[in-house]
Formats: C-alpha cells, structure tokens, sequence
C-alpha cells in the first residue's frame, strides 16, 4: 500500500474485512507498527458515542422516563479504562497497547502510539469533537495519512474538520465528564456534525485526488494524505450539501 516508515498514520479499519488473520486483532495492530517503525506513529478513532444524551438514541431507542436516570448515572469518561463503542476490534486494542496515549474528549477521542503521539493527542477541547481543536487537526499539522483499512468512506473522520471551516449549524452536545470537582454531566455548544453523504463525498475526492488503493487480505484499502480530503471535502460539502440552517 505504501505506508512508509516513520509517518503518521490515522487508521480506520474493519478487521473482519481483511478475512481470517493469524493472530487475528493484535497481528495487525503489530504489523501497522512494524511498518511504520519505531519513528511512525499510528493513530486510530477510540470514540465513545454512548457516553451521550438518551433523548438522541435511536438503535435502540429508550423510554423518556429513563432519560434522567442514565443522566445521573453515565459513568464518566476515563481516558484510561473506558472502552472503545462501535469503532471496532483495532482501536480497542491499540487504546490499551503498551505506550499508547488517548485523548480526553469523552465522545471522539483518539488514541496514538510512537513518538508524535502526546503531541497529537493533548488539547482536545470538549466543546471541540472533531474540529481545530482536536486530534484531526494536529494530524493534518503534522502532515499525516489516512489508510481506510476494510472501512469505506463514511468512517471518515478527516471529512468532518472539513465541516468546522464551513458555515453550520449550532447544536447542544452533552455527555458525562470527570472534573476538578468530580463527575459531572455537561452539556456544551458545537458545530453540528454528519456522515450523511460522505460515501458520494468519498467518491468524488478519489476521481480528483491521487489515492493508493490495494487489498489487504480480503479487505479494499485506501491511502491518502489526510490535508487533501479536508481541502476536498471542505468545497465538496459547501456546493453539495450545504447546511442552509448555519447560525
């Protein structure tokens, strides 16, 4: 595929595109990191999006009488022990790899491993999910690639700083956090953010930018740097899917 030694690599994957593994889930983990070496370092999305409101839950839905219950009680992100949700095998366990480091937003954190890892991972402002203040951005400082590994286009995170540099809407974001003064239920104001359309978005970046394709295992892989598909995506989204109720 081409990952070079000593980059910086944001991963999305889906191992159970690639097929049977031997050593299965820690084998490729260990085989992205052999690759990038000891001067690469790999990152990966260590969301957490159940730590969210309940009257947004929709697979499955929950009564409204339970709302304020699990508002109470939603444990509060750990940064250190709270699991991965819905990302996938690979992130768990590069979350908990030896020298791994994670960010502390509680919904869209990141984890990184190598020696631009902390600096990656530091700053992640919690009324920032996937904006300048966040990972992807200093990722895209620091010249970084994504390899989308058996995952399409709509897991995508890069696509979404895009959405920070153009005209959208304000919504509220509340989750459980850990604070000075101990846990607490927060609710911030943020840019509003989707993957609605990301596949056609996918698309139409691959027809006019350069990406490496090839298969790994039984999977469809693809490599690109990670600047060029939030330049993209940023026109894309303007003229294709513009958001008409920005504030």
């Amino acid at each position: 595929m081409g990952v070079r030694p000593g980059e910086t690599l944001l991963v999305h994957s889906s191992l159970s595109s690639l097929g049977w593994v031997c050593g299965g889930g820690p084998d490729v983990v260990r085989a992205l990191l052999d690759v990038l070496g000891t001067d690469g370092t790999l990152v990966v999305p260590t969301h957490t999006s159940d730590n969210s409101d309940p009257t947004h839950w929709s697979n499955p839905p929950v009564p409204e009488t339970w709302w304020a219950q699990i508002r109470a009680a939603m444990p509060a992100y750990d940064p250190r022990t709270t699991p991965t949700f819905g990302v996938g095998v690979v992130p768990e366990l590069v979350r908990n790899w030896p020298g791994a480091v994670r960010s502390s937003h509680p919904q869209t954190s990141f984890a990184a491993v190598g020696p631009r890892a902390a600096a990656i991972v530091e700053g992640h402002a919690l009324d920032c999910r996937l904006g300048e203040r966040s990972p992807l951005a200093r990722l895209e400082e620091a010249g970084a690639r994504v390899l989308l590994l058996g995952a399409g286009y709509m897991s995508c995170t890069a696509f979404h700083l895009a959405e920070y540099r153009i005209p959208a809407p304000q919504v509220d974001n509340a989750f459980a956090v850990m604070t000075p003064a101990g846990r607490r239920w927060m609710t911030v104001r943020e840019v509003s953010i989707t993957e609605d359309r990301f596949d056609e978005l996918g698309a139409a970046f691959e027809q006019a930018h350069p990406v490496v394709r090839g298969m790994v295992g039984a999977a469809h892989a693809r490599l690109f740097p990670l600047a060029d598909a939030v330049a993209y995506a940023a026109t894309w989204l303007t003229k294709h899917r513009p958001r008409t109720d920005a504030t």
